[in-house]
């Protein structure tokens, strides 16, 4: 197995991921969710258009959670509202999906190549400031995957090929000449339920003339509606009535932001804004720079030193959420989308928008900062870590600004940021970030050699051992010859670490212990952790186990001073050196231990080496029942992460599983499958664990025959990663599942031919043009073979042919 790097985003089970908890109550718009699920059936791409404020993002959720059944791996939301650059969509949406970033890989077709194994919605909400890459994204999603449908909210239609549109209208007004049906209006029951909210003594008694004008006036704008009913009970309905009347004839006249049908939720916007004091609306406009929730703190830091009270009065106009407790502990408050738009507008039409940009860089600068300093210390680790989680939004727009305007806070940002990007398994997909801060940095300055540190570890755990030799060797060619530097240190130790990883152990020794000595010089005591680790690699290639006890009891010693994810890695290590040592009980302790530390920390590195190492110990004990779901875990670590290392260590260890229980032909087709990757990634096999594997194939070869073994070996060699991966998920599903040989029995030679060319990678378009008939055509096919097998996902019909033996 590979001891570099781990991480881990694949396929979930249905459900809604992304969608925030409803507060309020959903009123009204039945027909309009029964309509848009309707052409969610005949249309895998619909978008909702309406202007802003109109609840297209209230009833896009609300269809959702309608649908969410229909689709095997579930609804996920995707919020475009914070993404300024178009070019930055592709990434969002990854971001949003989980799926990792590779070297090279636009987001676009990683998001897509993920995608086409499953079956999902995707809503992709608010796309209209960016409309052509939202566009331009869904085609190529579409086109990819088979099995996803996508629902869109905008203001204007994507215009996309097959696009389904639906104009939202407003909510259902009064009939003004006949009122005895107005409490049933679907305005007017939103405008009473929010009123009521608002205020516990306001009461809408029988029919209300006023009311139902005044939502009339608003055009049945939920959004507007919303607004005028938190002042309700200050104001009274029928003041209430009269001011939006005034504001709405002001605007009417010649307000620029109120053209077309806008003009009702400008307005009340716009009066809601001018309410406030001076003070109030600095602090509005100022805070809508934020791309999504923000502290109380991070408003002070924006806008201006004790913004308390106005926030708190911007809370009561409903210009602001109220605050929610993060699981960072902290409190934040969001401003709507449409909310934030105005505030954009007036921030730019103050002249205010540089400086409130600026602001919020140097804000999301100090925090990763202050939180990469709590990463690397034991006890402030978990609480950074959620910070950034939190905070992650604000980071994004603030890199975004700083690549633009400044160069020096694009390589500080980049740096705090990556231990957090390592820790989250997300490391890979920031390469290239990396490489445009290392750009910015001087050759040979500090800053420069901690960038190429991490460019390294970021192309290790990409599967990319030669290029990160490159970068460790780049810092000590720089800088080898000068005075002693930490990162110099760490970049000796990432070259023993690369090296090993490629078999050539001498030089891994001689790099770790030069690394080692220096760290020791400096009083680098992180520096000393990560040494330890590269020599401990190294004697695992050398089958040095008791070189290799001696480190992991080392880096015990100085667990509690080093950054978590090195006494973490160290605990992996020495796991796996007791586990060797045949001290099971105290690999046992060792391994559990780990498990639980990286699960608090959410370490998705460090949690896939230690459900390795957990599928070792419960093969060595004959717990095949308990291995066989730390392995599905240990599969889908890989796959969010998007780790080759990972993933193919869980082939070595399905190998074992399969070999364990009896199945001996799966067990050298997976094996075959990971001798072929692992020489493919240019990555050396670990000597024990090849020692370990030798008499298990041994038996397997021999208990099928010449022939056989050769069958199966062929078989494996000839596997992509993904499509070995799904095979050894089959074998790692826990409870009863459906046999195979009875759900293909009822399948015609051309259905077979179909699951066959599924399982090979072929989308519905290629199908169709390698068996001369439509795409429509294979679409029915498949929904009939869905229907007779039970196997939903593009990934259960490659599992299904898996099984058979069509693939």
């Amino acid at each position: 197995m590979i001891a570099v790097g781990q991480s881990a985003a694949g396929a979930v089970a249905g459900g809604l991921r992304g969608f925030a908890p409803a507060l309020t109550s959903f009123v009204g718009r039945a027909e309009a969710v029964a309509k848009v699920a309707v052409l969610l059936e005949q249309s895998r791409l619909v978008t909702v258009t309406g202007p802003g404020g109109a609840g297209k993002t209230r009833l896009a959720a609300e269809v959702a959670r309608r649908v969410a059944g229909r689709f095997a791996d579930g609804v996920w939301l995707a919020e475009l509202a914070a993404v300024r650059d178009p070019a930055q969509v592709p990434g969002a949406v990854a971001v949003a999906l989980g799926v990792p970033q590779r070297p090279g890989q636009a987001p676009g077709t990683a998001v897509a190549h993920v995608l086409a194994g499953q079956q999902l919605l995707l809503v992709l909400d608010n796309c209209e400031h960016v409309i052509d890459a939202a566009a331009e994204l869904c085609v190529e999603l579409l086109r990819a995957a088979d099995d996803v449908h996508v629902l869109a909210t905008s203001r204007e239609p994507l215009r996309a090929a097959g696009e389904a549109r639906y104009r939202l209208p407003p909510l259902i007004l009064p009939n003004l000449d006949d009122l005895a049906g107005a409490a049933q209006a679907e305005a007017v029951a939103l405008f009473a339920d929010r009123a009521r909210r608002a205020g516990a003594r306001f009461a809408l008694d029988g029919v209300d003339p006023a009311v139902a004008r005044l939502v009339t006036r608003l055009d049945g704008m939920p959004l507007a509606i919303e607004l005028a009913a938190v002042r309700a009970e200050a104001l009274g309905v029928d003041q209430l009535l009269d001011r939006i009347g005034d504001r709405l004839d002001l605007l009417t006249a010649g307000d620029r932001l109120a053209a077309g049908r806008h003009r009702s939720l400008a307005a009340t916007v716009e009066w809601s804004y001018r309410l406030l004091d001076e003070r109030e609306r600095r602090v509005f406009r100022a805070v809508s720079v934020f791309p999504g929730p923000f502290t109380l703190e991070a408003a002070d830091a924006v806008a201006e030193p004790g913004v308390g009270p106005a926030v708190l009065h911007l809370v009561e106009c409903s210009l602001l959420v109220p605050p929610r407790v993060d699981p960072d502990g902290r409190s934040r408050y969001v401003m709507l989308e449409t909310l934030r738009a105005y505030g954009n507008r007036m921030l730019g039409e103050a002249g205010e928008q540089e400086q409130a940009e600026a602001a919020l860089a140097w804000y999301a600068l100090q925090v990763a900062e202050q939180a990469a300093a709590g990463l690397r210390t034991g006890a402030g680790e978990v609480s950074a870590a959620r910070w950034l989680d939190a905070e992650e939004a604000t980071m994004r727009q603030a890199l975004g600004w700083a690549i633009n305007h400044d160069a020096a806070s694009v390589q500080r940002l980049a740096v705090a940021l990556a231990p957090w990007c390592f820790l989250r398994g997300r490391l890979a997909g920031e390469y290239p970030l990396m490489r445009q801060a290392a750009g910015q940095a001087q050759p040979g300055s500090e800053a420069w050699c901690t960038t190429q540190f991490w460019l390294g570890w970021s192309a290790l755990y990409a599967g990319d051992p030669v290029g990160a030799l490159g970068h460790f060797t780049a810092v000590r060619d720089a800088v080898g010859d000068g005075p002693p530097l930490s990162a110099l240190a760490d970049c000796l130790a990432g070259r023993a670490v690369a090296l090993a990883s490629q078999g050539r152990t001498a030089e891994a020794s001689q790099n770790g212990r030069r690394a080692m000595v220096l760290a020791r010089e400096l009083g680098y005591l992180a520096g000393e952790g990560t040494a330890i680790l590269a020599l401990g690699l190294v004697a695992g290639y050398t089958g040095d186990m008791d070189g290799a006890l001696q480190l992991a009891r080392r880096a015990e010693q100085i667990a509690a001073r080093v950054p978590g994810w090195i006494a973490r890695t160290a605990s992996n290590m020495l796991t796996a050196v007791l586990t060797e040592a045949g001290d099971l009980d105290a690999a046992e302790r060792s391994c559990a231990a780990g498990l639980a530390r990286a699960r608090d920390v959410g370490d998705l590195q460090n949690l896939a080496t230690g459900l390795m190492h957990s599928v070792i110990l419960d093969l060595r004990a004959g717990r095949s029942q308990e291995a066989a779901p730390h392995l599905r875990e240990l599969l889908e670590v890989a796959a969010r992460t998007g780790s080759p290392i990972d993933a193919l260590n869980g082939l070595d260890c399905c190998g074992h599983l399969c070999a364990a229980t009896g199945r001996f032909a799966e067990a050298v087709t997976v094996w075959a499958a990971y001798a072929a990757l692992l020489q493919q990634d240019g990555f050396t096999d670990v000597p024990m664990d090849s020692a370990r594997r030798d008499e298990p194939l041994r038996r397997a070869r021999q208990a099928l025959g010449a022939v056989r073994a050769r069958a199966s070996q062929a078989r494996g060699a000839a596997m992509s990663l993904a499509t070995a991966t799904e095979y050894a998920l089959m074998f790692a599903t826990v409870g009863p599942q459906r046999s195979a040989p009875s759900a293909m029995r009822g399948l015609s030679a051309r259905e077979r031919e179909l699951v066959t060319l599924v399982a090979r990678g072929r989308t519905n378009t290629q199908i169709a043009a390698e068996l001369f008939i439509s795409v429509r055509t294979v679409s029915s096919h498949l929904d009939r073979i869905r229907d007779k097998t039970g196997a939903r996902r593009r990934t259960d019909l490659t599992r299904l042919a898996l099984s058979v033996g069509l693939v």
